[in-house]
């Protein structure tokens, strides 16, 4: 029987639908889960960290409980190459100590301690005062947690959602979102003593008049020693959000003799601007900050945004992006990162082509402007991760390691890998 060929034209038609469809999935990265979440810690909702063996570190803010299912006091985890293309998960602490449910990324010190805190204790408002914390290795694996600070609900604050960061002394930084003088949250700092304590001092109680309320993101610092953050509510547009109002940048400088001043760097919610940031913000070279907004912008789900100093203390904030048109994600709570090309990379909860969140790259445009594309489209198979609430992390290669809070074989959350 004689073959029937295929006309120019079709050959044509199908060599172009190919090269679109190829055109198409490089516009996309790989994704592939590289653990899923159940025998111990679940919902992972913060970002990793790496240490120089290329181990993994992380939090989840519950403890699996086979006759309740998410419950308990959450975990700190390691992830750990196993050799046979797969990764090994070591609990290093799910006990009560200091409290419960850690919501903050880790940081660690050159001796490799890790450093966190957790939100809740048992002596405030149902959850708690939180504390901060820190882990020790030693012999065998195990690692030893030490609680440096209860707080105590009142002046010095309550329920830490953020990490922590540190100063060239060796004081460490963070935020609270509750106590405080007006009970809107706190900026504080913690310093070491010579007998191994540590002492708590409030550097900023929000929440007066038309102040920020609610920092659920952690700090960063400027060269000049000045403190920048993000308040999900309060500001001088009191329409939304915590605290009767749509949120707030906030600087924080010295003034030389222990005290700090605080300066509202912009206000969101007014007009088409985004509302309630919950993520941290990152800098530039020419000292301009970045960062998303949960809510608000022209669809309502979200923006990114960067904020420009022009002089005597002011600051011109520009929406760089408007989630929610078409599949592009929703919601985003987690801060960005840069890559060495000047790209930002981040990740949206909701959102993208299933529902369940991307991760997204924005790209600077030659003449002004950025464009906006996804990586990642949560959902695409029926283990992938769902709903990214963490900031990602680049490894050497340049690759993208982040969490989810859902999803997985279990449905409890990953560790998911990101190929750009």
């Amino acid at each position: 029987m004689r073959t029937k060929r295929l006309s120019r034209t079709a050959i044509i038609l199908l060599v172009t639908f190919g090269l679109t469809l190829l055109g198409t999935a490089t516009a996309f990265g790989e994704e592939k889960v590289l653990y899923s979440f159940l025998d111990s810690g679940v919902k992972p909702c913060c970002g990793l960290i790496w240490d120089a063996a290329g181990n993994l570190y992380g939090t989840t803010q519950y403890t699996y409980i086979a006759s309740w299912g998410p419950e308990g006091y959450g975990t700190v985890f390691e992830l750990s190459p196993n050799g046979r293309g797969g990764w090994s998960e070591n609990v290093l602490d799910d006990s009560d100590g200091g409290g419960y449910q850690p919501q903050s990324s880790l940081i660690s010190d050159a001796a490799g301690n890790l450093y966190g805190t957790k939100r809740c204790t048992y002596t405030y408002n149902g959850c708690g005062t939180g504390s901060v914390f820190e882990l020790t290795p030693g012999d065998g694996g195990r690692w030893t947690l030490k609680v440096l600070i209860d707080f105590d609900g009142g002046r010095d604050g309550a329920q830490p959602y953020a990490s922590l960061i540190w100063d060239a002394a060796g004081n460490l930084y963070g935020t609270n979102v509750a106590g405080g003088a007006y009970d809107n949250g706190t900026v504080f700092e913690l310093t070491p003593t010579a007998g191994g304590s540590w002492t708590v001092k409030t550097l900023h109680s929000f929440g007066h008049r038309t102040d920020g309320a609610g920092p659920f993101a952690s700090l960063i610092w400027d060269a000049a020693g000045n403190l920048y953050g993000t308040t999900v509510g309060g500001g001088s547009h009191r329409s939304c959000g915590w605290g009767d109002g749509c949120g707030t940048v906030f600087e924080l400088s010295p003034n030389g003799d222990g005290t700090w001043t605080e300066a509202v760097l912009h206000n969101f919610g007014s007009g088409m601007d985004g509302q309630s940031p919950q993520a941290s913000l990152i800098r530039d070279a020419a000292g301009n900050l970045y960062g998303t907004t949960s809510q608000g912008g022209v669809y309502g789900y979200g923006t990114v945004f960067e904020m420009m100093p022009n002089g005597n203390g002011r600051w011109t904030e520009k929406v760089l992006h408007n989630f929610g048109s078409g599949k592009d994600g929703r919601s985003p709570t987690a801060s960005l990162i840069w890559d060495a090309a000047g790209n930002l990379y981040g990740t949206a909860y909701a959102g993208g082509v299933y529902g369940l969140g991307t991760v997204f790259e924005m790209m600077p445009r030659e003449g002004g402007g950025w464009t906006e594309h996804t990586l990642h489209h949560f959902g695409l198979y029926s283990t992938d991760g769902q709903n990214p609430t963490a900031n990602l992390v680049f490894d050497a290669a340049g690759h993208l390691f982040g969490t989810t809070t859902a999803g997985g074989v279990y449905g409890f959350g990953t560790v998911f890998e990101v190929i750009p």
